[in-house]
């Protein structure tokens, strides 16, 4: 019924939850598990060569440098997520995969889904980032509407 389960990881408890579930699932259907992180840098700050004073007041101001750390940091975060949900997959004995992907979370997911021909979604109701998703949606929300198979949020 399963074969194949995609669970998004954002590092929030209620990711950690999905993945849970996720786990029991796979060990009921005899499921593979493929768990995808998405980061993104929400709020990019304004680049340029060098501050000057014709740089308008209050406009944050970052070199090329200081963006790339922004990425390398949220990239090695993602990463970490990722080795602690394949370490429980791999513990209970579940076949996994893992996927690292810079974007939109709604929109990466759903592309995964596609490419993936994933038969189950279990992703946590609330991510790590409460402020964003009041302001853009819940990411769950989006999936749920954008997507070809079931989608189980786990609270």
């Amino acid at each position: 019924m399963f074969d194949r389960i995609l669970v998004p990881l954002d590092g929030s408890e209620h990711s950690h939850r999905a993945l849970e579930t996720a786990i029991q699932i796979a060990k009921k259907f005899d499921s593979k598990v493929a768990l995808l992180h998405v980061y993104s840098i929400a709020v990019m700050p304004v680049i340029v060569p060098e501050p000057t004073t014709v740089t308008p007041a209050g406009v944050p101001v970052a070199t090329s440098a200081e963006v790339s750390r922004m990425v390398d940091a949220a990239r090695d975060a993602g990463k970490e997520i990722l080795t602690d949900g394949e370490q429980k997959v791999r513990a209970q004995g579940i076949e996994g995969e893992t996927a690292l992907r810079e974007g939109n979370s709604v929109q990466e997911i759903v592309k995964m889904t596609k490419e993936g021909q994933f038969d189950l979604i279990v992703m946590g109701v609330r991510g790590s980032h409460k402020i964003r998703e009041i302001l853009m949606g819940s990411v769950s929300e989006g999936v749920i509407k954008n997507t070809h198979c079931p989608v189980l949020v786990v609270k």
